[in-house]
């Protein structure tokens, strides 16, 4: 991979993690620019559109949560990945993280070459999928995913999801009355090198049902899910 490629955005209220993190990304060949508070970052990912973000949840004023939100709901920021940086690493501080659109979660301490396997994963993830042909609207009887404007379009009404609840969706959707294995999704949604707790997609699929009112996905006992026609 040439790192010269990709540009990186780094937030965190503390100087000294900045300055160390920063230091070993830039050695990787990495175009790094940084923030630290949530609003500062917002302002410089709208001029500077980074392929990643890598990103405090804790923070003072504005956190990472409420911060990734934000920047999801920007247009031309909805391809930049989001990886957490974060002292909590429970089970509900992950799915809150992947519910605001992040990519990964790296605990601290931070060891550099782990932070930057994981960016080096992700990278790799974006330009695999920019090379796919993948058509813009996906169609299944009268539900549309587009995933140009990143919405979901369910008798006329048009809903919002965050980022891995859509592609979720799309992937399943993708082949109805396919059955994926939670492996499977688990590597096509959150990536090989990503850990996350078992009931994250169970939590996300029934926030899809809920959020736009359908029942065609199913679950498979012991295997996966499926979307059903």
């Amino acid at each position: 991979m040439d790192a010269s490629k990709f540009s990186l955005l780094l937030v965190d209220d503390e100087i000294d993690v900045l300055e160390f993190l920063s230091y070993n990304l830039k050695k990787e060949g990495f175009k790094v620019a940084t923030a630290t508070n949530g609003r500062e970052a917002i302002n410089k990912a709208m001029a500077e559109v980074p392929h990643l973000i890598i990103l405090d949840v804790m923070m003072p004023e504005m956190d990472g949560i409420a911060t990734c939100e934000e920047i999801k709901q920007i247009p031309a920021l909805k391809n930049s990945l989001v990886i957490f940086l974060t002292a909590r690493g429970e089970d509900y501080s992950q799915i809150a993280g992947f519910d605001a659109g992040a990519d990964d979660y790296v605990t601290k301490p931070i060891k550099p070459k782990l932070l930057i396997s994981r960016v080096k994963a992700l990278l790799r993830r974006y330009q695999d999928d920019q090379n796919k042909a993948t058509p813009d609207q996906l169609e299944v009887k009268d539900f549309v995913i587009d995933s140009e404007r990143f919405i979901v379009i369910n008798k006329g009404k048009e809903i919002i999801l965050p980022k891995k609840e859509f592609e979720l969706l799309r992937l399943l959707a993708s082949k109805p009355n396919k059955v994926f294995s939670r492996e499977e999704i688990f590597a096509r949604i959150w990536g090989d090198n990503v850990i996350v707790g078992d009931r994250t997609i169970d939590v996300h699929v029934r926030k899809i049902r809920e959020k736009i009112g359908i029942e065609n996905i199913t679950t498979v006992k012991g295997v996966g899910y499926k979307f059903e026609v």
